[in-house]
């Protein structure tokens, strides 16, 4: 029994669901998605989503809460949207952006300029004794979590000093130097 798939899907004011026979678009204030999907199906009573698999085959049983998790994601983020926080530790770590295009000093002899998609919005912030911090926000969670893991993947933090590009509160696994 898929218990996240039996849950419905709240649609907010202002979201816009529509349902056609291979794929579902939701249209919102912050912009729109589309999702193809199979073996399951999606019913919609005013402000209500819910979805239903045909059998109870294994299949069909993670694609029930597949789709279901991901229309809901894709509904919260065109009435929300999605928001994360890169923290950059480090001595002499820096990052700047100019429009979309973000400049990453991180300890390699050359700077980085990593090009965003322009569905996600960057911000940085630098703040005199604090560490620089990246902001990126989204309505597509997809593209964010992709956009954040590259930007994460150029220096991660590393488990003697901690060292890196790491999520604003999240704590790193602490290992001990060499025992003199």
């Amino acid at each position: 029994m898929s218990r996240v798939g039996n849950n419905p899907i709240a649609i907010p004011d202002g979201v816009v669901v529509d349902i056609q026979s291979d794929q579902i678009t939701v249209k919102g204030k912050l912009g729109e998605l589309s999702q193809p999907y199979d073996t399951v199906t999606f019913s919609q009573e005013d402000t209500v989503l819910t979805v239903s698999r045909p059998s109870e085959a294994k299949p069909h049983k993670a694609k029930h809460g597949l789709y279901r998790a991901l229309v809901n994601n894709m509904v919260e983020g065109v009435s929300k949207g999605f928001t994360k926080e890169l923290e950059l530790v480090g001595v002499g770590y820096r990052a700047s952006n100019q429009g979309q295009k973000l400049d990453l000093a991180l300890g390699f002899s050359h700077n980085i300029v990593f090009e965003i998609p322009s569905e996600v919005k960057v911000e940085t912030i630098s703040e005199k004794g604090k560490n620089p911090i990246i902001k990126l926000s989204s309505h597509d969670k997809q593209l964010l979590g992709a956009v954040v893991a590259k930007i994460r993947s150029f220096r991660k933090p590393e488990p003697y000093k901690g060292k890196g590009v790491k999520f604003v509160g999240e704590q790193i696994r602490r290992k001990a130097g060499k025992s003199a």
